[in-house]
This record gives structure tokens, C-alpha cells and sequence, in this order.
């Protein structure tokens, strides 16, 4: 079912706020089906970019789309809501207060947030998921950090079996220098493993440099943003996903897909992977610095190339030892 991308007037509506990127959206999902649990007779409306529409709907928790978003991150307006107040609004953009505000200026029956008098402390530290969980448990909504996965696609994988290495970020300092993922895609292709290289929009410059200096061929290079049906599908086909902290690495722990992210500026204790043998995250200890700063951040600087290849090598199989019809012996990290 695709999420309409207007609210329907034949039943209450619960309108829920999270108007962000992709990554926001994937680490929200058990959040949302909590919500949409809850409210079994309810519209669940999400208000969110009307780019993010094809993974909002994959969630399975979407009836509708309300098309809101702001530059930088901020709190849209909610003014062009077409029909009555929303039955329920509920705020999970952030701690408010102008998350709050703009939900409570459509009048809604009743407004779950952070934010107002009734509403929980806010967990700074927390994971993204347990910090909407337990907000929603505040409430009296069950909902499960781990319930998080897409259903697997059903578009044809671009590359299937191809490891995938996306080295573009929203902002630069979540942005790993292109020389050093070229470096660990070299290293990659040497020990046999087929690399493809993805960006989003605007990223293709960045793209080409690393393809060209990882030594690739034309055919392993995906620019220009691919659409989210194909993303998802090379997602869930990939024997890895090497990514900054991205909504790529969100997309490939939905899909159940093997994946190294490097953390720099934020934790992987707020942002990272549930714990799993299969999602690595990498980072270097330190003060919390600007996930949205101009350069890339001084601790995700100090992770190196070769311990970047290590750790994916260690989540794949060796294929020059399959090669030799020896089976391999798999290492898990824990």
C-alpha cells in the first residue's frame, strides 16, 4: 500500500511529526508501527518530506503523507493542513518547543510531546530508537526498538551479491575523506570481491573520485541518486554496506544486510546499529562534535583505512580462499 499524499476526511487522524531525512525516517520505523498498533481505527498521518513517500510506505505503519519539510533540519510549517484537527498529533521531531508549537497550533484533541507539561524527560544520550520508544512507553503505546526491518524488495538488485560503498554524507564532517575509501575499495577489489560505488543527488563528483581512484570500471559506478525501490534493492542484494553515518547504514540494518559504518562528530551509542555480529560500527572516542559542521569531524579523521578494510574483510566471506574451494572460515566482530 503507497501512503496517499493527502489526509482523508472518513476517519480521525493521527498525525505524527518527523520531518527529517532518510535515516530519521528507518531509525522512527518502530516508533511508528507502535503508533499505528495503537490507533488500529485511526489515519496515521506522517508528516514528512514527500521525497521520503516509497520508504514511508514500506514501513507498512503509513496511511498518508503530509508533504512538510524545512531547510537545516528545522520545524516546517503545518499550516496548509487541509482537513479538521487531527484526533491525535504526535510530536516526534524533537524536544520541542517548536515541534510542539506547530502541531499544537492545528488543534489537535490530544498532543503527545516532549515538550509539554505531561511529557518525559528528554533522554540526551540516548539511542534514536529506545529515545521514541520509550517516549511512546511514557504514554501508554507499546512499541519495540528492534522492529525495524523492510520487507525485502521486490525490484531486481542492480548489483546483487556487490559490496556497497556509499562515501558521500548529508553534512562534511560525517564526510570520511574520498582518498581513504579508495583505498579500502582497492584493497577490496584485490582480495576478490566485486565493489560498486553509490551517491545521492549532487554526489556524483565525489563518486567518480573514488571510483577512479579505487580502480573501477564504468558499470560499478551508480550516480546521480538512485531511485529508493533500486537503492533499496542493491541494499538488501549487497553482501556489505560501507558507509558513513548515513541513511544508507539505516537502510542496510532494516534489510538485514551486513554493514561498517564510521561515526565521527555523534556516537554509534545515539546513532548506531542495534548490537549484532553483523553491523559494525566504527569510531573513536571523544567529545561530541557539530553532525552537521562543514569539515569532516577530528575523530572520525583518526579512523584509518586499514582498520576500515580489516573490519570488512571480516564480515565477508574470503572469497580467493572460495576460489580455491576451500570453505571459508567465517569471523563474526562482536
Amino acid at each position: 500500500m503507497t501512503p496517499t499524499p493527502i489526509p482523508a476526511a472518513d476517519r480521525p487522524a493521527v498525525l505524527v511529526l518527523r520531518a527529517l531525512g532518510l535515516g530519521d525516517l528507518l531509525a522512527g520505523v518502530p516508533a511508528l508501527r507502535g503508533v499505528r498498533r495503537a490507533f488500529p481505527g485511526h489515519q496515521v498521518v506522517l508528516a514528512q518530506p514527500p521525497g521520503l513517500t516509497e520508504p514511508a510506505a514500506r514501513t507498512g505503519a503509513v496511511d498518508a503523507v503530509f508533504p512538510a519539510e524545512a531547510p537545516g533540519r528545522g520545524v516546517p510549517d503545518l499550516g496548509h493542513w487541509p482537513g479538521p484537527p487531527p484526533d491525535v498529533a504526535i510530536d516526534l521531531q524533537g524536544s520541542g518547543p517548536e515541534s510542539r508549537d506547530a502541531l499544537a497550533a492545528l488543534r489537535p484533541r490530544r498532543l503527545l510531546a516532549h515538550a509539554c507539561p505531561d511529557g518525559p524527560p528528554w533522554p540526551d544520550q540516548a539511542n534514536e530508537r529506545d529515545r521514541w520508544c520509550a517516549f511512546l512507553h511514557h504514554y501508554g503505546i507499546a512499541a519495540d526498538p528492534l522492529d525495524l526491518r523492510l520487507p525485502r524488495p521486490t525490484t531486481p538488485s542492480p548489483a546483487p551479491g556487490a559490496v556497497v560503498v556509499h562515501p558521500g554524507a548529508a553534512s562534511g564532517s560525517r564526510r570520511w575523506p574520498a582518498e581513504r575509501f579508495a583505498a579500502v575499495v582497492r584493497c577490496l577489489r584485490a582480495a576478490g570481491h566485486h565493489v560498486v560505488l553509490t551517491g545521492g543527488p549532487g554526489e556524483d563528483a565525489l563518486v567518480r573520485s573514488v571510483a577512479e581512484r579505487g580502480g573501477g570500471r564504468g558499470r560499478d559506478v551508480l550516480t546521480g541518486g538512485l531511485p529508493f525501490a533500486e537503492l533499496s534493492a542493491l541494499v538488501a542484494g549487497a553482501a556489505l554496506v560501507l558507509s558513513g553515518d548515513t541513511g544508507l547504514a539505516h537502510l542496510a540494518v532494516a534489510h538485514g544486510t551486513r554493514s561498517v559504518t564510521l561515526f565521527g562528530p555523534v556516537s554509534p551509542r545515539r546513532w548506531g546499529p542495534p548490537p549484532s555480529p553483523d553491523h559494525l560500527a566504527l569510531w573513536k572516542p571523544g567529545p561530541p562534535g557539530d553532525p552537521h559542521g562543514r569539515t569532516p569531524d577530528a575523530r572520525l579523521l583518526r579512523i584509518r583505512a586499514g582498520e576500515v578494510a580489516a573490519a570488512c574483510l571480516t564480515l565477508l566471506p574470503d572469497v580467493r580462499a572460495r576460489q580455491r574451494q576451500a570453505g571459508p572460515e567465517v569471523t563474526h566482530v562482536h
